[in-house]
């Protein structure tokens, strides 16, 4: 495991994401691995949701489209991917935007009754911190999850690592759920999620070898863990 960045060099670079315009080309590539997440969720049109690393906002816009009566807080480390979001967003009502570090939720315990992480917990610093730090926002009897593609069990992702900018954690499944349970969620499940986008014949990105590899990528599927909080 190697040593994640600070929150400020996080900061520096995921507001550079954000100059650059990633932050609103992340739906299309997270969508076909969120949308049967959302399904498994059952959100409630009076819950309140926390999305822990929101980026651009796409998923707390989704969110906040399933909780009419309910509010989204979608918080990001990165000030300038909350400017966009907080622009994109502005005929909701129910869902705000905070700049904010996961190890130190800006919020009042026991407000929320999910909690939801995509593509976000390995770039956390301290993870164990952000784990105690969800489950003290999160209400008795609610629920945290994350998303991931990045873990060690996926052997098609490793390379990853080398390419970004910013270090990481490349921990397995078991390592994510020991989190959940040191931070005092019971009921501790996780699963694979596979991505049934298709691939193209040629693959010309960074990120995998060939389309080979990525079509084993997303058969392998992205790590999904799920907590409550008793």
């Amino acid at each position: 495991m190697t040593k994640p960045e600070t929150g400020e060099v996080l900061r520096e670079e995921f507001n550079r994401w954000a100059a650059a315009g990633r932050g609103e080309g992340m739906e299309q590539e997270h969508l076909p691995i969120t949308l049967p997440l959302l399904e498994k969720m059952r959100v409630a049109p009076g819950d309140n949701v926390l999305d822990v690393g929101c980026g651009a906002g796409w998923l707390s816009r989704r969110l906040a489209k399933l909780v009419p009566q309910g509010r989204v807080v979608g918080m990001d480390v990165s000030d300038e991917m909350i400017r966009h979001a907080r622009r994109a967003s502005v005929d909701f009502e129910n869902l705000i935007f905070v700049t904010g570090e996961v190890q130190e939720i800006p919020w009042e315990p026991n407000f929320f009754t999910q909690a939801i992480s995509v593509e976000s917990s390995y770039y956390w610093p301290d993870p164990a911190a952000g784990f105690r730090e969800i489950f003290r926002v999160l209400k008795p009897g609610g629920s945290a999850w994350i998303l991931i593609n990045y873990y060690r069990d996926n052997p098609h992702c490793h390379q990853w690592g080398d390419l970004l900018a910013v270090k990481t954690h490349l921990l397995s499944a078991e390592e994510w759920s020991e989190f959940f349970r040191i931070a005092g969620f019971g009921n501790v499940k996780r699963e694979r999620i596979a991505d049934p986008s298709p691939t193209p014949g040629v693959y010309t990105g960074r990120w995998f070898r060939d389309a080979a590899e990525l079509r084993a990528f997303k058969a392998e599927g992205a790590l999904l863990v799920h907590g409550e909080k008793g």
